[in-house]
């Protein structure tokens, strides 16, 4: 652990100090502490590393069973480790996912010797006499510099609707889904034009009727989803960060890839994609024109936000709502460069998020002067 001395607020109260302090052990952060070792900052004096959750997995082992390694985007291998050593399985494209990636992070944990404590939750952080001080339930922290890669999986989004007080069915979001079978004999209407509203429709579908409504038309893009392609959806999310925006969901940057999936959608005739309602009844939705459907569940599958609650002391938004950043990759907080947000904007994927660990511990370092300071 890091040192700690006393405070001269009680008598009792300890403050443990470190250089860094990295917030969430998902793919981002475990990135992040791999370079920071890598770079000979040791643990304990040098960093601490925070996870929410109970166990390694990252927002990865509260997916719903359904998704395997078939049905989910690439997952890209942390730095020094492949992701597919770690599957020994013959019939890998159908491992579930929320069994396999908390394995490989579990696993590199170990590997690498990399202390993550858990669980702990940041309630706040805030500055203190020129450091940042990191409020915990398990005591509080001094630290000089941040590395926050608390993702998105805690702040499931709904948008507010007038009426949506009133409805006598159920009311889910994406992060509560489990199997389609809990809505065997009920109309589920499923709310966006993400990659998961439309693998729960696909799922969904299968076993019930089900009504397919989104805020936009979806945009469905013929061909594979190429490094060049990936590279400009990339740069667009980047150069909104950058000017201190909101960043968008990626699916509105790239569309939705038509895969195998979805062409046998389409056959089964479940993409009647219908407009967004205009408001929420009892028993149901009714749109603009009058016109009402009676349903069971609405099934949110409307996005995420970034989970920075605790760093609002900070006053690191701007009017717009976003935050500027700036740096090599997009990582370091223009406002604050002793802040860096890792799987946030341009590096919330599982290949951005390994780049940004690796920028964010380089930078953060070179700031804070601990590189100098180690060649010494």
């Amino acid at each position: 652990m890091a040192s700690k001395e006393k405070t001269g607020q009680t008598t009792s109260q300890l403050i443990y100090k470190t250089e860094i302090v990295v917030i969430g052990a998902g793919q981002a952060g475990l990135s992040s502490a791999y370079h920071l070792k890598n770079l000979g900052l040791q643990q304990g004096r040098g960093f601490i590393v925070f996870d929410g959750s109970p166990s390694p997995g990252g927002a990865w082992q509260y997916r719903w069973p359904s998704l395997t390694l078939s049905t989910v985007n690439r997952i890209h291998d942390l730095p020094g480790m492949s992701f597919a050593d770690t599957i020994s399985d013959s019939r890998a494209p159908e491992v579930h996912a929320n069994i396999a990636v908390p394995r490989y992070f579990e696993c590199y944990e170990k590997t690498f010797d990399l202390s993550v404590y858990r669980p702990v939750k940041v309630n706040v952080v805030c500055e203190r006499e020129g450091r940042l001080r990191v409020e915990t339930d398990r005591g509080f922290f001094s630290a000089r510099g941040i590395i926050n890669a608390t993702g998105t999986w805690d702040k499931p989004y709904i948008p507010e609707y007038p009426g949506a007080g009133l409805f006598r069915g159920d009311q889910l979001h994406t992060r509560d889904y489990r199997v389609a079978e809990d809505f065997v004999g009920k109309h589920v209407l499923i709310v966006g034009g993400g990659i998961s509203a439309i693998q729960l429709l696909d799922e969904i579908s299968r076993v019930t009727k089900t009504t397919w409504v989104t805020r936009r038309p979806p945009e469905f893009v013929e061909g594979s989803f190429d490094a060049e392609r990936g590279r400009a959806a990339v740069a667009m999310v980047e150069d909104r960060v950058r000017r201190g925006l909101p960043a968008n969901s990626v699916v509105s940057v790239t569309g939705l890839p038509v895969t195998p999936a979805i062409i046998a959608m389409r056959e089964r005739g479940v993409l009647n994609r219908q407009p967004m309602f205009a408001e929420i009844t009892g028993k149901g939705v009714r749109w603009e024109d009058g016109r009402t459907l009676d349903v069971d569940v609405i099934l949110w599958c409307t996005g995420f936000r970034s989970s920075l609650d605790h760093l609002m002391p900070l006053m690191l938004r701007e009017p717009s709502g976003g935050i500027t950043m700036d740096g090599r990759l997009a990582t370091r907080v223009a406002k604050d460069h002793r802040v860096h947000l890792v799987g946030y904007g341009p590096s919330a994927s599982t290949i951005g998020a390994n780049r940004a660990g690796r920028a964010a511990a380089q930078e953060l370092m070179d700031h804070l002067g601990l590189k100098k300071r180690l060649e010494n």
